[in-house]
């Protein structure tokens, strides 16, 4: 039932999120993306009998995959259930689908479901990218900004370790403990001059600012990419739920809340998406990130989202029950190897909604079916 709700928060939240932004949605001019190095679609084997695909709701983007995907495998038909995120997981582990189609990645309580369910993980593939800064795009990834004022110049994933969580005893590998994601208070980083800043910067505190660390697809994008599996957030954090991002309090969303809250205090650095920066027409500095000390600071691009470049960049994903050691039918494996084609990447791009897979993370996924 929570879920549920939580599913139908969010839909309201992007339709609420979408018609506040729809002159900047007339003016925006979508990024286009190179496919030419992925491969065309070729089939390998015949696909018979009915494919059941369950989950997020994205009827436009799974009805023209299926579209396209007949024109080759005439012989196969494909019953989606999209009604929301929940039902992927729920399709997988009472046999009803099989495939479950996430516009994220899964929580880490589906995973533990379906281990306890089956005795090992599903097999999971990367289809997307998540979005940049388009209006009309979904799973967005992250922008970690201060006050203009701030003299920053970019943050490692270390360094947002530090800044946003706390001592921990270790972090969740897939459905395995690990104590590599240990750290203690030492790492903690509170003030600015722990971030290199000097002058009268150098012992004023850090004011941290997000949103939804409970349970969300951005804070499980931090405590994957940062955390290292850890879920232990700073106390102190100033917390933005984001499920009523269409209802105001004070006249405000929570959104303008979070990113004013953080333009407005010197001491501040929080986190948000990029379209809702572009939408409130926020004057932040956005802070490029490096994977690790003395790497490269990369600044968010759709280009950097889309050659994997920038840390802080999300996925969709499909998952499907593979017993270990055995393959999957020539039905599932033939309509994932279409979805990483070209053709059924570019329909990915002509979507909007999320940034193809480059080249190189078609192969790497390519590599799972084997």
């Amino acid at each position: 039932m929570l879920r549920r709700r939580l599913d139908s928060l969010y839909k309201i939240a992007a339709i609420l999120l979408a018609t506040c932004s729809a002159v900047n949605a007339a003016e925006f001019t979508p990024a286009t993306y190179d496919l030419s190095a992925l491969p065309a679609y070729k089939p390998e084997q015949m696909a018979l009998g009915v494919l059941r695909i369950y989950g997020t709701p994205l009827e436009s983007l799974v009805g023209r995959w299926a579209f396209e995907f007949r024109q080759k495998q005439g012989h196969v038909r494909l019953k989606a259930y999209l009604i929301n995120t929940s039902q992927a997981f729920a399709g997988l582990l009472t046999g009803q689908a099989d495939i479950g189609l996430m516009g994220h990645r899964t929580w880490h309580t589906s995973l533990m479901g379906f281990h306890r369910a089956f005795g090992y993980d599903p097999l999971e593939i990367r289809f997307a990218t998540g979005s940049y800064d388009d209006p009309e795009g979904s799973t967005p990834g992250l922008m970690f900004i201060v006050p203009k004022s701030n003299p920053l110049q970019g943050l490692t994933l270390s360094q947002i370790d530090g800044i946003f969580s706390a001592q921990r005893t270790g972090g969740w590998d897939g459905t395995k403990w690990s104590t590599t994601a240990a750290r203690g208070p030492e790492a903690n980083i509170r003030t600015w001059g722990q971030l290199g800043l000097t002058g009268e910067w150098a012992d004023k505190p850090i004011h941290v600012h997000g949103s939804d660390v409970t349970l969300s697809n951005w804070s499980d994008l931090i405590e994957r990419e940062a955390f290292k599996g850890g879920k232990k957030w700073n106390p102190a954090i100033i917390e933005g739920p984001r499920a009523d991002i269409g209802l105001k309090a004070h006249g405000k969303t929570r959104d303008q809340e979070i990113i004013e809250g953080v333009q407005n205090d010197p001491l501040a650095v929080g986190f948000m998406f990029q379209r809702v920066i572009n939408a409130t027409g926020s004057d932040v500095k956005v802070l490029p990130l490096a994977a690790n000390a003395g790497d490269p600071y990369i600044a968010p691009t759709p280009q950097t989202f889309f050659d994997g470049s920038y840390p802080m960049h999300n996925g969709a994903y499909l998952y499907l029950n593979r017993v270990p050691g055995k393959p999957l039918s020539p039905r599932e494996k033939e309509f994932v190897r279409f979805v990483l084609s070209r053709e059924g990447q570019q329909i990915v791009a002509d979507s909007r909604i999320f940034i193809p897979l480059n080249a190189a993370q078609v192969r790497a996924e390519l590599k799972k079916l084997d």
